[in-house]
């Protein structure tokens, strides 16, 4: 028989080292546990556990009826583009015209649109930590060099200006982070977002991709872009979408905002890999960005009642590290606590891979190791989702940590 490694000699350098998302890893094995019969609470995937407000269906309804199915533009329907234009300015005072918007097949197409479009093999890229997982994926995907910044969980895992200033070389070529962030819910002030700026200023080699996916969950009343900054603007990249703020994570729509030239470098990337992301979905988006943000707001409201609920009830868990999030649907606390303990089937805890396999064996609960963030000693627990199952959840979490020795 041949071996895992003959098998697969033929596979590219590239694809070999690439690691698979644990995100999505994690739900998979939630998934096949749930079909042997198990009760799993999935807290692993990002997703909100709301359906699409019914007037965006409505609105793919009329497009199909309406016969929009055909190719699109590989930037996106030119309607959509002038919504999004019109969205920038309302909700972020940001100036922009749709040819500056580059319409993808979800934000993540868009950050490796931009990464591929600006990042030569040997460069660095600053990646504020912890990150959401594929950053540093992509990153290798262009032969570039990750130099990860990592906050900690005593100052909400904000990072300082002086960390950023420390980690440029004139090898650094980007910068990226989330804010609302993903894992740890983090969000920059305007205050701290100027701060990082004024550093970059200096730099002109530098650009930044902001991902601003969590916009519209933020709990702190006051979302800033990094663009507002018009010394800085040209070299910023904002990606943002219709996931999370419009529950839309099926439909796959994301979209970026840049300078002309990088614009146009995402749509050539994009014109050979994809081309135009879904009709349907792009005239659903339209109607989502003309319908306001009501039904974004009430879905935050009830994220940020969750967040609350989930907070009080690891408050009750020994062992626990908490923080407060200020966006996003997750929480990641600090469960290094539990390093060096054995679970009762004699199984030693070493990381948090361990910890997130105890708990979904053992309480059926599905979260996601830290590691996959850049950030071993937390683990992160998505709060979308019922407060009937979040409250089993939490309990399901305390027996079983109550359990290790």
């Amino acid at each position: 028989m041949q071996s895992t490694e003959q098998l697969t000699s033929f596979l590219s350098d590239r694809i070999m080292a690439l690691a698979e998302s644990q995100t999505i890893a994690m739900a998979k094995k939630a998934r096949e546990l749930a079909a042997q019969g198990h009760d799993v609470i999935n807290l692993s995937f990002g997703e909100p556990d709301f359906q699409t407000p019914e007037y965006i269906k409505d609105a793919a309804k009329k497009a199909l009826d309406d016969g929009f199915t055909f190719y699109t533009p590989v930037a996106g329907y030119l309607d959509l583009r002038q919504e999004i234009v019109a969205k920038l300015k309302r909700d972020n005072n940001l100036d922009y015209k749709p040819e500056n918007i580059v319409v993808s097949t979800g934000a993540k197409q868009s950050i490796a649109n931009v990464v591929m479009s600006l990042v030569n093999p040997g460069d660095e890229v600053i990646i504020f930590s912890p990150y959401w997982v594929s950053y540093e994926e992509v990153v290798k995907l262009a032969e570039g060099m990750p130099v990860l910044v990592k906050g900690n969980i005593e100052t909400n895992f904000v990072i300082k200006p002086e960390q950023l200033e420390a980690a440029i070389t004139s090898s650094t070529k980007l910068v990226m982070y989330s804010s609302p962030c993903n894992p740890t819910g983090s969000v920059f002030s305007k205050e701290e977002l100027e701060a990082f700026a004024r550093i970059l200023e200096k730099h002109t080699q530098i650009y930044i991709l902001a991902d601003e996916i969590y916009e519209y969950i933020n709990f702190t009343g006051a979302h800033a872009s990094m663009a507002e900054f018009d010394f800085i603007k040209d070299r910023v990249i904002t990606v943002n979408g219709f996931s999370k703020g419009y529950a839309m994570t099926g439909w796959r729509v994301g979209y970026m905002a840049a300078c002309k030239e990088i614009a146009d470098a995402c749509d050539k990337m994009q014109s050979q890999i994809t081309s135009g992301t879904c009709s349907i979905a792009q005239k659903a988006a339209v109607a989502a960005l003309k319908g306001g943000r009501t039904a974004a707001e009430e879905m935050s409201a009830a994220y940020l009642r969750r967040r609350d609920l989930v907070l009080g009830l690891m408050k009750d868990i020994p062992g626990i590290k908490t923080y407060v999030p200020q966006g996003a649907f997750y929480i990641f606390p600090d469960i290094s606590f539990f390093f060096g303990k054995t679970t009762p089937a004699g199984e030693l805890i070493n990381n948090s891979s361990d910890l997130s396999m105890y708990l979904l064996n053992d309480a059926f609960v599905a979260a996601v190791s830290g590691d996959a963030f850049g950030a071993d000693e937390c683990i992160r627990f998505s709060f979308a989702a019922s407060d009937e199952k979040l409250t089993e959840a939490m309990q399901r979490i305390k027996t079983s940590l109550a359990n290790l020795k």
